[in-house]
């Protein structure tokens, strides 16, 4: 089954990675040479997906936006001196793919994975299997292959969901969500489990493909809870819970590649090195 569409929210403050936030979005934090959701947009390439919905906010500046759109000066400045290598290089753009940016409504009050993209969902009147990958984290296959390709062919028709998921060492479960999985279908997500009480070591990424429904079940959870800023943020999980209790199906699949996480120093300094060790 082929899904044309991916939802990538990237908008809030990153205040784990003060003060460097301040001036430059948490996403566009350097991996090697490369802002760190560009890993994600490339998934997104491999796996064919045609448009793209990055969700951010409505700072003064979008360093995001800036990065895909074209540098005519600097295009004309490399042109000019021959610089043909450095001209293939500021080419940020992917052949075949549509990005949208859109600027998320009320991101200080409803804060959480769930309400960007029941927004784009609303906004966009997405009604067919999307792809959802969050913005500051990606799946490193040194070989050039794709988890996400892999999740694609688990997925066989339009009522489809899937996950993918990564193994931790079990003394690591308390600081995740970890997954209960029977015959490779999600059937529970404990969040920060005691080690003695996690049903397994494997753990959310948030590296998601919903069906129409699931997307539809989390604009409902969205739109019918009214949390105020200091009583809980609108997970993505609560609806994917609501949705394995209704009876559906969300299949799980282990990752064959590195799961890197930029959103902490030691997980960033990390992840450039792996990346730039296998460059």
């Amino acid at each position: 089954m082929q899904i044309k569409k991916a939802i990538i929210p990237v908008a809030g403050w990153g205040t784990r990675r003060l003060p460097v936030t301040k001036t430059i979005e948490k996403a566009m934090l350097p991996i090697g040479n490369r802002p760190l959701v560009d890993y994600v947009v490339e998934d997104c390439a491999k796996a064919g997906i045609k448009e793209v919905y990055i969700v951010i906010d409505e700072k003064p500046f979008s360093q995001i936006k800036d990065y895909y759109s074209q540098n005519d000066k600097l295009i004309q400045y490399l042109d000019s001196r021959g610089k043909t290598a450095q001209l293939q290089l500021a080419d940020t753009q992917y052949p075949g793919m549509k990005i949208h940016f859109y600027c998320q409504k009320n991101v200080d009050s409803r804060y959480g994975s769930a309400e960007p993209v029941a927004q784009v969902v609303e906004e966009f009147g997405i009604d067919e299997s999307c792809v959802v990958l969050m913005g500051d984290d990606f799946i490193y296959n040194a070989d050039g292959s794709s988890d996400l390709v892999r999740l694609m062919e688990l997925v066989q028709n339009d009522d489809d969901s899937a996950m993918l998921a990564t193994e931790i060492p079990i003394e690591d479960v308390e600081r995740y969500g970890v997954l209960k999985v029977d015959g490779g279908v999600l059937t529970g997500i404990y969040e920060k489990p005691k080690r003695e009480q996690a049903p397994s070591n494997l753990i959310n990424i948030s590296k998601y493909i919903m069906s129409a429904e699931l997307l539809g079940r989390i604009v409902r959870y969205c739109r019918e809870h009214d949390f105020g800023p200091q009583d809980q943020e609108y997970l993505i999980t609560d609806p994917i819970i609501e949705h394995i209790k209704a009876g559906k199906k969300i299949r799980v699949l282990p990752i064959q590649g590195e799961y890197l996480d930029g959103g902490s120093v030691e997980g960033w300094l990390h992840a450039n090195n792996v990346v730039c060790g296998g460059q």
